[in-house]
């Protein structure tokens, strides 16, 4: 098994799939994000939104949570030579896009497409990974999607 199999290097993943409540969206809200339109339905929908919607962050968040529990990175399917690659830190992302509001009630579906990787020279026995992150809602129409590095430990 190469890396590249190992990482489905240009395949796109079903991460996970979510569905953003109203009391989900106000408690993240209150906590990190405490703007009138993720905190109460009756402001919110005398807003720009019209109607209760989820904080950018929090469908990031949730992104993130999904990326982590499916991480392709198990290393029970690891067939290659020496012990099995892990992801690691990430130094961070670019191009985040909030797309389209996140809306009381939808559902999102995560997905994650490992774009590439490289071996760091800074660092002997790493890779440097790219990815890009994606969430759709029930129409199939893209919310959110944002390009993602992460520091992959790889003999």
């Amino acid at each position: 098994m190469t890396l590249d199999e190992f990482l489905h290097v240009g395949e796109t993943q079903t991460i996970g799939v979510h569905t953003f409540t109203p009391d989900e969206i106000i408690a993240f809200a209150q906590k990190f994000d405490p703007q009138p339109f993720h905190l109460s339905e009756e402001k919110a929908r005398a807003s720009v939104f019209g109607a209760l919607c989820a904080s950018g962050w929090h469908t990031a968040s949730t992104w993130m949570k999904y990326n982590v529990r499916s991480w392709l990175l198990d290393p029970k399917n690891w067939t290659g030579e020496g012990p099995a690659p892990q992801a690691q830190v990430s130094p961070g992302f670019r191009n985040l896009k909030w797309l389209k509001p996140v809306f009381a009630g939808e559902t999102i579906t995560y997905t994650r497409t490992v774009t590439g990787h490289r071996p760091m020279a800074s660092r002997p026995g790493c890779h440097m990974m790219t990815l890009t992150a994606e969430g759709y809602d029930s129409k199939g129409d893209k919310v959110i999607e944002f390009d993602n590095s992460a520091v992959l430990t790889a003999s």
